[in-house]
């Protein structure tokens, strides 16, 4: 897995599949959060997501007000997404 952060913007390339993606996703966000009250994260081509990062994610938003937009590559990951109740929440759209 590879990430690349622009602005507020995170770049996430490969598959989220390991305790070790959710941490490096957790601190670019943690990065990110510290400037911006808005982050858009393009999923390139993941087609799952951990528990950890959605976990995270929700955490995010619920609790620190952040708006998480995501742009999923992949229609898997957006079927998941919308299975679990939460593509209105992270504002889902197809890349």
């Amino acid at each position: 897995m590879q990430l690349k952060t622009d602005g507020s913007t995170l770049t996430i390339t490969d598959n989220i599949k390991s305790v070790e993606h959710f941490q490096a996703i957790k601190s670019s966000l943690d990065e990110i959060k510290g400037s911006h009250s808005s982050i858009s994260i393009r999923i390139i081509d993941s087609l799952s997501i951990t528990s950890s990062v959605i976990g995270y994610l929700m955490k995010l938003v619920h609790k620190e007000n952040i708006k998480i937009s995501i742009t999923a590559g992949d229609d898997r990951l957006i079927n998941l997404l919308k299975d679990l109740g939460l593509s209105s929440e992270f504002n889902v759209r197809k890349a």
